[in-house]
């Protein structure tokens, strides 16, 4: 299992290599359009990118599409313009 894991974050490396720069590869996930967008957070951080939503639970996401944003988190509470 561990061999396993090992490959797929080698193959995010070769997709992605910017992600190779990144701290804590648990506090990102891959969109459906390949990129890697960074998790909800507790406070809004321009350093992930652009906030697109308010949670419900008052998490702060950047996620690039509608589709599934907030869904560990309530569900969307307010979309940023």
């Amino acid at each position: 299992m561990r061999f396993v894991s090992i490959l797929l974050a080698l193959g995010l490396l070769v997709a992605n290599p910017a992600f190779a720069f990144q701290d804590d590869t648990q506090q990102y996930y891959q969109s459906t359009d390949g990129s890697m967008v960074h998790r909800p957070t507790k406070h809004p951080s321009n350093h992930y990118g652009s906030e697109t939503a308010v949670c419900r639970d008052g998490s702060h996401s950047y996620s690039h599409h509608h589709r599934g944003t907030c869904s560990h988190h309530g569900g969307v509470e307010e979309w940023e313009d």
